[in-house]
């Protein structure tokens, strides 16, 4: 497993060791090497923060956890990252067994006018990907939405998470 790490005065030898130990544990899940980015932060108040994002092949799993110390941190973030490859191998088996459905249902787009401020702006890879995949690494991050490119129509989609708990796809139109 590969491994990069980022903390400002926090990495030291000893959380890089830790760290390494309980990860391994990880890699018999994979058939590929996996990368592993590793962020440790500290706040005011004793809140030691591990953040833990694994990508192989493909698909990306990500952990935080926080608590007064960063071993602990560290422990439940890989206890949780285990817990969603557990989770998407017994969901990827489901789905081995069970046929496909033909078609999927589109919703069509809700625009608000609002203005904010970008805070932040991140970079990633985009990869092929059907709408069941996208679904499953969109709950394995955690978040409320997806951006991915579809396989079926090669074009860039966005998957969301709607208030009553079902998903909605946003397609660009021709």
């Amino acid at each position: 497993m590969k491994f990069v790490y980022s903390g400002k005065d926090v990495v030291s030898d000893s959380l890089k060791a830790r760290t390494e130990k309980k990860l391994s544990k990880l890699e018999r899940y994979f058939s590929h090497e996996p990368e592993a980015i590793v962020r440790f932060k500290q706040q005011r108040g004793g809140r030691n923060i591990a953040e833990i994002t694994v990508s192989v092949s493909g698909l990306i799993l990500r952990a935080e956890e926080n608590s007064n110390d960063m071993y602990l941190s560290i422990d439940r973030a890989v206890d949780k990252l285990e817990s969603q490859i557990r989770r998407y191998r017994t969901k990827m088996g489901k789905q081995l067994r069970e046929p496909k459905p033909e078609t999927a249902e589109v919703v069509e787009p809700v625009y608000e006018e609002a203005s904010y401020d970008v805070v932040r702006v991140k970079k990633f890879a985009v990869k092929p990907m059907e709408v069941d995949d996208a679904i499953t690494q969109m709950e394995l991050l955690g978040h409320n939405f997806f951006l991915f490119m579809n396989s079926e129509n090669e074009k860039m989609n966005v998957l969301y998470r709607r208030n009553d708990g079902t998903y909605g796809l946003l397609i660009p139109e021709e």
